[in-house]
C-alpha cells in the first residue's frame, strides 16, 4: 500500500462519467451522514467520564430508538491534523431516510425529556463539551464491503483513506468494477488482520471527486501488518512482475494519486450496527 498498488481497496465507480453496471447496482447501498464536531477545550473540568456517559444518555434515548438510523458509530481523534475532531456517523437505508431520522429524533428527544426544563438542563450540559461549530457530508456506499463479525468491546483503530479521482478517458465503469472485485476478492477478504472494510462515493458535501476508504483493524500496530499482508497476497495473485505492473497500470489511471490520511479510535459504547440482511 505504499506504492502504485495503495488503492487495491478503492470500489468507487465514476457515476458522473460512466452508467450504472450491473456490478454496482447486485450491491446494496446505504447512505451515510457524517458529522465532524469539535471539543471545546475551554470548558471547566472536562471529564471523558461525564462525556461518555451524556453520549450514552442520548444514543440509548435517542438513536437506538430511531428506527430510520440503521447504524451509528463515534470516532474520536488519534491522528489527525485536528485533534478537537469528533466523528458522528448515522447510516440510513435511503435519501428519504435522512430527513425521516431528523423529524423522529425530535419526537423522542421529547419523549425522553417531557420536562422542558429537565430537557434543557440535559442538552446544556451536552453541549458544553462542543464548540458551535462543525462540518457535514453525505456518502453513499459502493461494491463490497467487510463487516465487522460482531460488535467490540473495545476501541478500534478506524483508518481513514480520502484519495482523490481521475476522469481517463479510456476508463469504463466495467473495467473499474472487474479490477475492484478482483481485489477486494484477493485482498481485502483473504487479509485476515483487517477486522472490516467500507468504500463510500461522494452523494453531497464539499468535493464531489473524494472517495472514502475505511479500514478497520484491532490496534494501531496492526495498520502496518495489514499493508504487509495485502503486498504478500497481492504477488500470490499476480505471481508474474510483469502481470502486477500491467494491473497496477490499469487501474491507478482512475486516480490522481493525491489522497489524505486519518486515524481515529471508535467508542464502543456508542455503536449501533447496521444488521445483515
Amino acid at each position: 500500500m505504499k506504492t502504485a498498488t495503495t488503492c487495491f481497496y478503492a470500489l468507487l465507480l465514476f457515476l458522473f462519467l460512466f452508467p450504472l453496471s450491473s456490478f454496482a447496482q447486485e450491491k446494496k447501498m446505504y447512505y451515510l451522514t457524517v458529522t465532524t464536531a469539535h471539543r471545546n477545550f475551554a470548558v471547566e473540568n472536562p471529564k471523558f467520564d461525564e462525556w461518555l456517559a451524556l453520549e450514552k444518555e442520548y444514543f440509548e434515548k435517542v438513536v437506538k430508538k430511531n428506527e430510520f438510523i440503521i447504524g451509528h458509530n463515534v470516532l474520536n481523534h488519534y491522528f489527525t491534523a485536528d485533534n478537537s475532531e469528533i466523528i458522528f456517523v448515522n447510516v440510513y437505508e435511503n435519501w428519504d431516510a435522512i430527513d425521516k431520522a431528523w423529524t423522529k429524533n425530535q419526537d423522542l428527544v421529547k419523549q425522553a425529556w417531557p420536562d422542558e426544563n429537565a430537557r434543557k438542563a440535559f442538552f446544556e450540559k451536552r453541549n458544553k463539551y462542543y464548540v458551535p461549530n462543525h462540518s457535514d457530508e453525505i456518502y453513499v456506499t459502493y461494491g463490497d464491503r467487510k463487516g465487522l463479525a460482531k460488535a467490540p468491546e473495545k476501541p478500534m483503530v478506524y483508518y481513514v483513506r480520502k484519495s482523490i479521482f481521475a476522469t481517463p478517458k479510456d476508463g469504463t465503469g466495467k473495467e473499474f468494477d472487474e479490477c475492484n472485485k478482483e481485489l477486494f476478492d484477493n485482498l481485502a477478504m483473504k487479509n485476515d488482520v483487517l477486522k472490516a472494510y467500507y468504500a463510500y462515493n461522494h452523494a453531497w458535501g464539499s468535493n464531489n471527486m473524494e472517495f472514502v476508504e475505511v479500514f478497520v483493524v484491532d490496534a494501531l500496530g496492526d495498520l502496518e501488518k495489514a499493508w504487509d499482508k495485502d503486498d504478500e497476497l497481492f504477488k500470490a495473485k499476480w505471481k508474474d512482475e510483469k502481470a502486477r505492473e500491467a494491473f497496477s497500470k490499469k487501474y491507478d489511471k482512475y486516480f490522481t494519486g493525491q489522497h489524505a490520511d486519518y486515524v481515529y479510535r471508535s467508542v464502543p459504547e456508542l455503536l449501533k450496527m447496521v444488521s445483515k440482511k
